[in-house]
């Protein structure tokens, strides 16, 4: 009788309001081959799965067929692994309801699992990350919002109906900055890159102190140059990575007392500031917790690679499927 071989790859699809990013991963992370479409460019979402199929399954084809391929894991904003659809997602081209994870399979003929993005990070910590063997974890995305994965005893936590675990939308100043879903104080409106750049506005405009930050744009502030400001001992820019440091540990004294993670991951440009933004973290975080949970949650950062962590999350799905 002849053996049947697993099949060795998986697909990883991360889908963003700019980019739809793709690649072939093998079980020990290897993005094989990957390649990227321009998401914004189709706003029918039946040329979008064509074209997106089409360029599939020539990096698929060259991986040795599709009977290589164990499934396909998609990560996208507001995806619901339940439904396999993408809900209302405000920065995409297509409104509603898309029914996603029906139409690639329909294209491709393999099985499809769709999640959110953040989600979809998580997935990629636990599979191949610094979140490798922990069963208890929560996973936040310090992008240009806010996200955030749950995993509770080894899974996921998506809630009855697919949306749980939206830790960025915690209204963390009750009255506070208007967020874009419509309420006052979350989380996201001040420790996204989004919200780090409305700090630095409110700080340079507050105060007559001299900082290079002024020799930038504001809207064109990034994490980065307040990290490079910080580096040359910049007063502002040390109290700016303060304040955004001190709302996470808060945030996060709070969410350790929800599920007591064994380590909280960090992702996203704002994680890589170093001590700047981890030391007020740590200090707000070990501040406010509840005794019995002090010293007992370690705060990582992720160590993959910007670049391919999108797509390394979401082929983890693949394995699933």
């Amino acid at each position: 009788m002849e053996k049947t071989m697993e099949k060795p790859y998986t697909v990883g699809i991360d889908i963003g309001g700019t980019n739809t990013v793709f690649g072939v991963v093998d079980a020990r992370a290897n993005i094989l081959s990957h390649d990227s479409i321009k998401t914004k460019d189709y706003p029918d979402i039946h040329t979008y799965v064509n074209t997106l199929a089409e360029r599939l399954m020539v990096l698929i084809d060259a991986a040795g067929g599709i009977d290589t391929i164990k499934g396909v894991g998609v990560g996208a904003p507001n995806g619901n692994y339940y439904t396999g659809q993408i809900e209302q997602a405000p920065n995409l081209p297509w409104k509603g309801i898309v029914p996603l994870a029906q139409l690639l399979k329909d294209r491709l003929g393999v099985p499809v699992v769709l999640t959110n993005d953040a989600n979809a990070a998580a997935l990629g910590e636990m599979t191949y990350g610094v979140a490798r063997g922990m069963k208890d974890f929560i996973m936040i995305t310090l992008g240009t919002g806010v996200g955030s994965g749950v995993v509770v005893n080894g899974q996921l936590v998506y809630g009855h109906d697919g949306f749980a675990g939206e830790l960025g939308h915690v209204i963390v100043r009750p009255g506070g900055r208007l967020c874009g879903c419509g309420r006052h104080g979350c989380l996201e409106t001040y420790c996204s890159a989004t919200g780090i750049v409305r700090t630095v506005h409110e700080v340079l405009s507050s105060s007559d102190e001299p900082s290079l930050l002024r020799n930038i744009a504001p809207e064109k502030v990034t994490s980065k140059d307040i990290y490079d400001a910080a580096e040359q001992g910049d007063k502002l820019a040390l109290e700016i990575f303060r304040f955004t440091g001190t709302i996470l540990g808060e945030a996060f004294a709070n969410f350790i007392a929800f599920s007591s993670p064994e380590a909280i991951v960090l992702f996203g440009g704002l994680a890589k500031a170093g001590h700047y933004i981890i030391d007020p973290i740590c200090e707000a975080m070990e501040a406010n917790v509840m005794p019995i949970y002090k010293g007992k949650t370690r705060l990582l950062v992720s160590e993959l690679k910007d670049s391919d962590a999108a797509v390394l999350g979401a082929s983890a799905l693949g394995w699933e499927a």
